[in-house]
């Protein structure tokens, strides 16, 4: 999901620079809502690959299969670009009519990656996802980057919720992205000290878990039901801050202009760092996650004005 998040700020470079441009985006089925929510793009088309991989050659697995490759094939494309830098990502890539460009040996996430495509760019790979992936879009249709990151995407906030509310992600996909659950609690506490009820997300039943030893007791704070990417960018989007792990939901609200504080235990932040227009921090690294007391200064420099004087989170 990170990666798709990431890759936003190519297309509204690219219609800024080629404004009759159409653009349509391949995603994974599971987060085809996230590339949706930016208005410039002409289709979303969803893969599945990781269902298909559970029935490989069972007869409707094959037929979906098909039906995406002729989906690709309807259109001859002048560019076609490998944003992920995966081999499996370049093998969706080769089945759509068009050049396909990529990064190079030297720069590829997958080295092996790179033999597929026809035209290949050195891209630093020491240095933001973003801008990664903004410099990739550039090099394959010749426009020179340049300006901050437009993520290029809107969401609304659900009726319903709190008037002031923190949104919360303590989950992840790796038990080594998690952080102490003392911690969250010492920061779930200080957020509904300050008039900012903690909402905090859960999908699966040991998260669900989670989140209710985290809100036990907290005024205000709640669980929230599982619920479609659609919805979860709408609670984002009207956060009055953010604290996530590193996943591709806390990396969502940085896209969509919230204050965020983003808690890295096992990746350096400095490659794929939380980036938005509103207050992002980037805390911990492989190995060293942050201090309870770093996430509560972001989180007093993340909130609006008048909580933070009050020092409430401090």
């Amino acid at each position: 999901m990170g990666d798709i998040v990431h890759a936003l700020p190519a297309v509204s470079d690219i219609v800024r620079h080629m404004p009759d441009a159409r653009i349509d985006w391949v995603a994974e089925e599971a987060f085809a809502a996230i590339p949706a929510l930016h208005p410039r793009l002409n289709a979303v088309i969803p893969v599945a690959l990781r269902r298909w991989r559970k029935a490989w050659w069972s007869a409707s697995v094959k037929a979906e299969r098909a039906a995406f490759r002729k989906r690709l094939l309807e259109h001859r494309y002048d560019a076609v670009i490998d944003m992920q830098g995966l081999w499996k990502s370049a093998m969706v890539a080769r089945m759509a009519n068009g050049p396909l460009h990529g990064c190079d040996l030297r720069s590829a996430r997958d080295p092996f990656a790179s033999f597929f495509y026809r035209y290949r760019y050195r891209v630093v790979f020491e240095q933001s996802a973003v801008v990664r992936m903004r410099e990739l879009a550039a090099f394959s249709l010749g426009y020179e980057l340049a300006g901050p990151p437009d993520f290029g995407i809107r969401a609304e906030p659900p009726a319903g919720l709190p008037a002031r509310y923190a949104a919360i992600m303590p989950s992840a996909s790796r038990p080594t992205k998690l952080w102490a659950e003392t911690s969250w609690r010492t920061v779930l506490e200080r957020l509904a000290v300050a008039g900012h009820a903690p909402l905090v997300f859960a999908g699966t039943e040991d998260e669900a878990a989670r989140a209710q030893r985290l809100i036990s007791g907290i005024p205000g704070a709640r669980a929230l039901p599982r619920m479609g990417l659609a919805e979860v960018a709408g609670v984002l989007a009207g956060a009055s801050v953010v604290v996530g792990l590193d996943s591709g939901l806390t990396h969502l609200a940085g896209a969509l202009g919230r204050p965020t504080i983003g808690i890295y235990a096992d990746y350096d932040p400095a490659l794929a760092p939380v980036t938005g227009s509103a207050y992002t921090a980037s805390l911990g690294g492989r190995g060293t996650p942050p201090s309870c007391e770093q996430v509560l200064a972001a989180v007093g420099q993340a909130l609006p004005a008048e909580a933070a004087v009050s020092g409430a989170v401090r």
